[in-house]
């Protein structure tokens, strides 16, 4: 664990620094990958389910982390920099691989060009794209 990284991220957006949540956190940072309560609570057993499920809840409202339903499941991803309590920036595609059950962010895809219609306030918008990801193509052929 990289802690002063962790302890750093923690305090930039104002969340008290607890041991859990430096586990946590740590857990987003080293794999940069998308992450359910379940998917949490078999990496870290010994952890308690309601810790982990407010510790989470207190990232995303504090922008940290950002969560997308799919599957009946709510994912949790680690959010841009920029994001905060008041304003998520997250306008990227989330990839769900249809073969390895994973979610990825892709901010690589430009939807700099997309226009609403006059009168709609756009508050929150959520891309999901579902599909085979580039680790588990070379394993179709």
């Amino acid at each position: 664990m990289n802690s002063k990284l962790v302890e750093k991220k923690l305090e930039l957006k104002n969340i008290a620094i607890t041991a859990m949540r430096k586990l946590v956190l740590d857990v987003f940072l080293q794999h940069k990958k998308a992450f359910s309560l379940a998917d949490l609570e078999s990496i870290l057993e010994n952890s308690d389910r309601s810790t982990l499920y407010r510790t989470l809840k207190t990232f995303e409202q504090k922008g940290l982390i950002h969560g997308i339903r799919e599957n009946n499941t709510t994912q949790y991803l680690l959010c841009n920099d920029a994001c905060d309590a008041e304003n998520h920036y997250d306008f990227h595609l989330h990839f769900y691989c249809n073969q390895c059950e994973k979610t990825t962010c892709l901010e690589d895809v430009d939807f700099e060009g997309l226009k609403f219609p006059k009168g709609f306030t756009i508050q929150e918008l959520k891309f999901v794209a579902n599909g085979i990801c580039k680790e588990c193509t070379p394993k179709m052929q």
